[in-house]
This record gives structure tokens, C-alpha cells and sequence, in this order.
């Protein structure tokens, strides 16, 4: 008999994903603890286990994967194969439907007035920035940065310098799960908006030189970014890239909020029940979800298997309990909309520093 954490290493499935599957009753433990609840599985289930990851690594659907699970234990070899030949089929036909749409996009690439890759420089920026409140402002958005290399215009942070009289400096993180923008003040900036990606090792090193309150300085000269602070300065290269339009990003339709005490909800979704989601790219292995659901009186609910109903948002546990940690604030409001919908983690005092988590669709 294998444990579910053996199982889990053998099989490449996660041990969160095994409980869901057991759950979903796609593959059930042959043996469970009537004590303790912990779950034993038999030799032979290891085969079925690695069957089940890689026919959810080819995205077959819950349903389907099912009956190859059941036609696999019968030995109907015609089953499975039909099965395997109707989803590659259905795979086909979606990629030939992407590989439409994306040639229509580049087409219209094409046809914008700048196509480079590689921005124009920036004019000469310069910026007087109090360490506290760049430093917050950094802390609060740092766990949002991308880590995919094949999308290396989210690996830094923005630094989007507002112009003009009372300008600021917004700075802004997005790995396309999450998203993550803070404002600090910002002076001696006269000129038109300029917007410096700077790469996350540059950002850390400027992160580390912001331990006083006293005023730093940011500069700009070509594609080169100083932080100066004092006699010290971390400089670096910013990254050639153009950074999504994130303004677009965050204007959502209003939606229910929800006020919650940090240290208690933390404790709920830490303590709570999870799910299992799809599986990322760079992660490889199904996401512990949480279900949550915010009644008419405010009162947000971690919601357990079969207790959840349409009003119900599901998100990455471990992206909101960063999302928490980053916030800085023992009380925070939540706002819900659609299931389909970010959910965004704000600060009740400052409304210009706010993460939002992308929804997940449930297995099944």
C-alpha cells in the first residue's frame, strides 16, 4: 500500500489533487483510516494515478477522464481509444480555431503605427521620492512580479511617473494571475508621463537601501535607472519592453464589498477547506483553491465542497494569503463581482494601493 504522499511523488499528481479525485470519485483510495481519515491506495493504482495526470496534462475533461479511468480498469481497450481519438479531435479543432484568431491579431500588429518591440527612450527623468512611502509602496506590490520567462515584460515592476503639478509615482506588478498597484508621492517631475520598467533584482537592491525616512532620489537618463539614497545607490538597465496597459486592467464594475479582519480571515482560509484547480503552465501540478462567498450582511465564507453556490468566487489560496500579507493592514475590504470577475484585496485608508486575483475555474 502507497501513502497519498507516495502516491503523489510517484504518480506526479499533487496530494491535494489526489483528495480531490477522491472526492470527485474519479480515483478512490482503496483504503481509508476510519480513525484518522488518511488515505492508503494499492499497488496497482499507481499505474491509474499516471494515466490521470497525463490525460489532465492533455486537458481532457473531468467527464471524459472518467470513463478512460473506468474503460482502463475494464480492459475496453475500444473505449479508451475512442475516447483519446474524440479529444484529440476536440484539441485539433481548438488549435486550428487559435491559430485563426492569433493570425488575425498579428495582422492587426502589423498594422499599428509603432511595431518595435523596444520602446523609444525616455526623456531624462528625475524624481525626489520619501523612502517610507516608496518603500511601502514597493512592499505592496513585489509578490505580484512575473516569473515566466517566455513573457519577460512582466519580470520588474513599472514605475509610472505622473506629470504635471501634484504628479505621483504609481508603481505596478503583474505576473497575468495577479496584479498588484501602489501610488507615492512624487516631486520634481515637470514633464509628460514616463513609464521605466525595472527589473526585479534592480528593484530588490532599491528595496534595500529605503530603510530611513529620509527623501531619495530616482533618476532616468537613457535606459540606465539610479536610485540614490544618501552616498548609496543601486543602479541598473530597465527593461526594453513594453508593460501592459494596466490602467485598462483595474477599472471594474463595482461590486459587493466585504470588510474582514486580516488575522481571522487568514486563519479561515489557512484552516479552511480547498479544491483543486487547473493546473498552471510554470507550476505543473493542480492550484489549492479557495471558495469564497460573501453574503447579503457582509460575512465572507471559505466554502467547503458542495456548500458553495453561484454567487461564489474561487481563487489561488496561496496568491490571496500573499495578497494579504502585502496589503500591511489588519483590516482590508474585499470586493466581488461576477464569479468570472477579479477579486480585489483593498486597503480601507488608501485607495490607490490594491491587488487583484483572477478567478479559477473549478474542476468539474
Amino acid at each position: 500500500m502507497r501513502s497519498i504522499g507516495e502516491l503523489a511523488r510517484d504518480s506526479g499528481l499533487g496530494v491535494s489533487a489526489l483528495r480531490f479525485y477522491d472526492r470527485a470519485g474519479v480515483l478512490v483510495p482503496a483504503r481509508v483510516d476510519p480513525v484518522s481519515g488518511y488515505r492508503w491506495y494499492a499497488p496497482g493504482q499507481l499505474e491509474e494515478a499516471r494515466l490521470l495526470a497525463r490525460l489532465r496534462r492533455a486537458g481532457m475533461p473531468l467527464a471524459d477522464v472518467r470513463l478512460v479511468l473506468a474503460g482502463w480498469s475494464g480492459a475496453d481497450a475500444d473505449l479508451v481509444r475512442g475516447l483519446l481519438q474524440t479529444h484529440l479531435r476536440r484539441l485539433e479543432r481548438d488549435l486550428a480555431g487559435a491559430r485563426g484568431e492569433f493570425s488575425a491579431v498579428r495582422v492587426m500588429l502589423d498594422q499599428r503605427e509603432s511595431p518595435m518591440t523596444v520602446p523609444a527612450r525616455t526623456d531624462a527623468v528625475r524624481l525626489s521620492v520619501p523612502a517610507g512611502e516608496l518603500r511601502a509602496a514597493l512592499d505592496a506590490v513585489r509578490f505580484a512580479v512575473g516569473r515566466d520567462p517566455e513573457l519577460p515584460m512582466l519580470a520588474g515592476v513599472l514605475f509610472d511617473a505622473e506629470g504635471g503639478e501634484g504628479g505621483g509615482l504609481r508603481v505596478v506588478a503583474t505576473d497575468r494571475y495577479r496584479m498588484a498597484v501602489a501610488r507615492t508621492a512624487a516631486a520634481g517631475h515637470g514633464g509628460p508621463p514616463a513609464r521605466i520598467l525595472v527589473p526585479a533584482p534592480l528593484v530588490d537592491a532599491m528595496r534595500a537601501l529605503l530603510s530611513g525616512d529620509e527623501t531619495v532620489h530616482l533618476s532616468v537618463e537613457d535606459d540606465r535607472v539610479t536610485l540614490w539614497a544618501g552616498d548609496r545607490q543601486a543602479a541598473g538597465e530597465r527593461l526594453a519592453y513594453d508593460f501592459p496597459d494596466y490602467r485598462r486592467l483595474v477599472r471594474l464594475p463595482a461590486g459587493r464589498r466585504a470588510e474582514v479582519d486580516v488575522a481571522a480571515f487568514r486563519k479561515a482560509l489557512e484552516d479552511g477547506p480547498v479544491r483543486a484547480g487547473e493546473a498552471r503552465e510554470e507550476a505543473g501540478d493542480a492550484q489549492d483553491l479557495s471558495v469564497l462567498h460573501v453574503a447579503d450582511d457582509g460575512t465572507v465564507t471559505v466554502c467547503g465542497e458542495g456548500d458553495e453556490d453561484r454567487d461564489v468566487v474561487a481563487v489561488n489560496r496561496g496568491f490571496l494569503l500573499d495578497a494579504l500579507t502585502a496589503a500591511g493592514r489588519e483590516r482590508l475590504l474585499l470586493e466581488f463581482g461576477a464569479p468570472t470577475a477579479p477579486l480585489a484585496v483593498r486597503r480601507t485608508d488608501d485607495e490607490d494601493t490594491f491587488s487583484l486575483l483572477m478567478p479559477v475555474r473549478l474542476d468539474g
